[in-house]
């Protein structure tokens, strides 16, 4: 680099420093504007987390920016900046299924941003207790996978806790071979979570036929195990990588390319209405010909969307089950308050589990 070029480096520099100072006395007076409006809140006794306008403001600065800066970059800097203002406000605790670094762990972030204290919890239920009795302000839970289905407990918790919906977030899975040298003739074990183990069985075979699987709680807890024991690889996530400080040497093992989990963000309020939205059900049929039909026919006849029904068995009543339905739209919008209502005659139980913005379904990782 000559004289010139570098003075012109120089210059250039010099010019990002000062945009970044005025970036920063920018978020200083948006944090004390944020400050202001958590004072307010308070005093109409409202809860600082508010997704709709949260989902508004992104909305708005996507449009502004007219692909000029890269979108996903946007849209995690301004969530970084949103959760930061959000906690000035009022700090909030969000439960997860731990611990640290496990995919739900992943999901919360994603959704809240990092700001939050976040709390891992050792299963399902658990993070419904902590919900429903205030210990903490949010849960995040696992409700589903595109490759191993519905996750009952989940269900359960949703008919045995007083509880909201208000949120949900899709999170494509890659999973990743990880250990400490990066080398994969040093391992002798293979360590995950069940169903890791399940979405991988079929490159473990073709790859490592001769080395032993074994089930651990979790992918994060194999990760541990691996960071301590040279012998040990772990199928775990690229956040579990970092965080443990191991090598990965395969990624994306995963047999099925496109492998979603959604999640669910469990609270005591719903947010207002954004236009797309959708809204989950808990109910159970009259034993009699035609329930299921008098349930779709009145929503179909509306126009409504039935985007999820799955049952499930009611433990202490043998051969009654409930349904649990999602359908597209917010309990406050006419046809679904409608909708809602034409099938209520026929169930012997209903309740609405909450209504909520759709979560943006994210572009799964590409097979290596």
């Amino acid at each position: 680099m000559d004289n010139s070029q570098y003075q012109r480096l120089r210059e250039l520099r010099e010019k990002i420093d000062d945009i970044d100072l005025e970036l920063l006395r920018l978020l200083q007076r948006r944090l004390e504007i944020a400050k202001e409006i958590g004072r307010t809140k308070t005093e109409a006794c409202q809860q600082p987390l508010d997704i709709s306008r949260e989902r508004e403001v992104i909305e708005h600065i996507l449009e502004h920016n007219a692909d000029a800066f890269p979108r996903e970059g946007l849209t995690a800097i301004w969530g970084e900046i949103i959760s930061a203002c959000r906690d000035v406000q009022r700090p909030s605790r969000v439960g997860y299924l731990g611990p640290e670094t496990t995919f739900t762990h992943m999901a919360a972030v994603r959704f809240f941003g990092s700001a939050p204290d976040f709390i891992p919890l050792r299963n399902i239920t658990e993070i419904f207790e902590e919900v429903e009795r205030g210990r903490t302000d949010f849960g995040v839970i696992p409700i589903e996978n595109s490759v191993e289905g519905t996750v009952a407990l989940a269900l359960d918790g949703l008919f045995d806790f007083k509880v909201k919906v208000c949120g949900e977030i899709y999170l494509p899975i890659s999973h990743d071979l990880l250990n400490q040298s990066g080398r994969m003739d040093r391992i002798r074990r293979i360590l995950s979570h069940p169903h890791a183990l399940a979405q991988c069985r079929r490159w473990l075979q073709r790859n490592l036929p001769a080395v032993p699987t074994e089930e651990v709680v979790s992918t994060a807890q194999a990760a541990r195990w691996a960071a301590v024991d040279p012998s040990v690889a772990a199928i775990a996530s690229p956040l579990a990588a970092r965080t443990y400080n191991l090598r990965i040497i395969s990624r994306h093992i995963e047999d099925f390319a496109g492998n979603t989990t959604r999640f669910l963000v469990l609270g005591h309020e719903c947010p207002r209405p954004t236009g797309n939205d959708k809204t989950s059900l808990l109910l159970s049929l009259e034993d009699r010909p035609g329930s299921l039909f008098n349930l779709l026919e009145p929503l179909a006849r509306r126009g409504i969307n039935l985007t999820k029904i799955q049952s499930r068995p009611v433990k202490d009543q043998p051969w009654r089950y409930l349904f649990y339905v999602d359908i597209a739209g917010h309990i406050e919008d006419q046809i679904i308050e409608d909708g809602i209502g034409a099938i209520r005659g026929g169930c012997s139980f209903l309740e609405w589990l909450g209504s909520y913005p759709m979560g943006e379904m994210a572009e799964p990782s590409c097979k290596s």
